[in-house]
């Protein structure tokens, strides 16, 4: 049943309601234009999915793609292919063509399910590629899952053996938000400009874990300990953002909190240890699904979704910034704005920067806040932050004709890259019972300097 907010929902429906009329940034002329590309089919399978029997499942479709683009354009896609159980990737050049004669099997586990990955290209040489991922391996506890970790050094062509970065029994790669509802995919990877990686991830009974390597991706530390436990919420949906210096952002939001906050983290020592975690906004209503990032001027950039009555109810994305290292923030804003009476809510958001430091911004639509997604709104600023464009829908991502989104394990992904010189790259999952599933890709520019 869903959970609702402590305060009265009268109150809280009129402050909706006004913030939804309300503009989402001071006036000022538009950034920029985004043009976008036709939609490129990536990966396509059948509609079925069976009752859950854990790994003798039978399900029959692709979901959970990610994305991720290097300095000259060229975009690394992988997915799930349910019918397989397998992670899956494949490489397009800056023209859109695929560069893989076909799509390479990264988990090689046919017999475990492996789904939600994450997608780096490595920051000194585009040859390496990494992968991060949940396997629902059963290892002695009460739920499956385990962070599972390879990489390429040959541009994608081969993978090497996966590593467990969690080896664990309590349920790796689960965001609880009550006992009986989670996402999986609480997972996240990020790169340093020195070349270190670090993997964050939740477990079903809510500690948060950070591991890091220091050899590319050869070997990982032992994971540490950031939240949760105990008598603390269980922590859910991890982001990491890294600088220069060894600074290290990790944002994470709560379950079983009908008022649940985003609360950050930071490390001086790269990854090594983190300060106390601290609530950065106290928003009175639910948050959900934080995503961070940093700019070349240290800027701490973070979006996430807002609910004012409580889980499982109307959201909206919301938006604030740090100048000063993370020790304060602005107050926050929403910038998904209403999307007329097509959609109804919006959550799940995804951000990144370009070289320039203009902000992007995607995120889940809704048509009703009960089912599933049926498209991707989208904005993004020209200043830092300070103004976001009018939100619109990704082309190709709200087709009636295909069905409704994905994410049937899970909805913490990240669907959006984008390069330095202002390339972008948006996936997205399709899903049409009992008949097909696809996955997409739309590539985008934005246009001017």
């Amino acid at each position: 049943m869903p959970c609702s907010a402590s305060r009265t929902r009268r109150g809280v429906f009129v402050l909706f309601a006004l913030a939804l009329i309300a503009p989402s940034a001071p006036a000022r002329a538009e950034p920029a234009a985004v043009t976008w590309g036709a939609r490129i089919e990536v990966a396509s399978g059948g509609g079925h999915q069976g009752p859950w029997r854990q790994n003798v499942s039978r399900f029959d479709y692709v979901d959970d793609p990610t994305v991720a683009i290097d300095a000259a354009g060229r975009v690394a896609v992988a997915w799930t292919d349910q019918s397989r159980k397998d992670i899956f990737f494949q490489l397009y050049g800056p023209d859109g063509k695929p560069r893989l004669k076909a799509p390479v099997n990264v988990s090689r586990s046919p017999d475990v399910f492996s789904w939600l990955p994450r997608l780096l290209f490595a920051s000194r040489d585009a040859r390496e590629i990494y992968v991060l991922w949940q396997e629902i391996v059963f290892s002695g506890g009460t739920h499956g899952g385990e962070i599972f970790f390879a990489r390429s050094t040959d541009g994608g062509r081969t993978f090497g053996a996966p590593i467990n970065l969690s080896n664990t029994i309590a349920g790796a790669g689960k965001g609880r938000l009550t006992r009986r509802r989670w996402h999986n995919g609480s997972l996240d990877l990020a790169a340093g400009p020195a070349g270190t990686l670090y993997a964050a991830w939740t477990e079903y009974q809510g500690r948060l874990w950070v591991s890091r390597s220091i050899d590319r991706g050869a070997s990982f530390s032992a994971p540490v300990r950031i939240a949760g436990g105990g008598e603390a919420p269980p922590a859910r949906g991890p982001s990491l953002a890294v600088v220069a210096g060894g600074v290290v952002y990790l944002a994470w939001t709560v379950g079983e909190e009908p008022a649940a906050d985003i609360h950050l983290a930071k490390s001086l020592d790269d990854g090594r240890s983190f300060g106390a975690p601290r609530a950065v906004h106290k928003s009175g209503g639910h948050t959900d699904a934080p995503k961070l990032a940093v700019d070349g001027r240290g800027t701490v950039h973070l979006v996430y979704a807002e609910s004012p009555t409580g889980p499982f109810e109307r959201y909206h994305i919301r938006y604030t910034r740090s100048t000063d290292g993370g020790r304060s923030f602005t107050a926050p804003r929403q910038v998904s704005g209403p999307h007329g009476r097509r959609f109804e809510s919006a959550h799940f958001p995804a951000l990144s920067l370009d070289g320039a430091g203009n902000l992007y911004l995607a995120w889940e639509l809704f048509p009703s806040r009960r089912g599933y997604p049926r498209g991707l709104g989208f904005t993004h600023s020209g200043d830092g932050g300070r103004t976001f464009a009018a939100p619109s829908v990704v082309p190709g991502t709200a087709d009636p004709a295909l069905g409704s989104g994905g994410g049937r394990q899970g909805l913490l992904m990240r669907k959006l890259a984008v390069g330095a010189a202002g390339a972008l790259a948006v996936v997205h999952g399709t899903f049409k019972r009992n008949r097909s599933s696809a996955i997409w890709l739309i590539r985008g520019r934005r246009a001017g300097p």
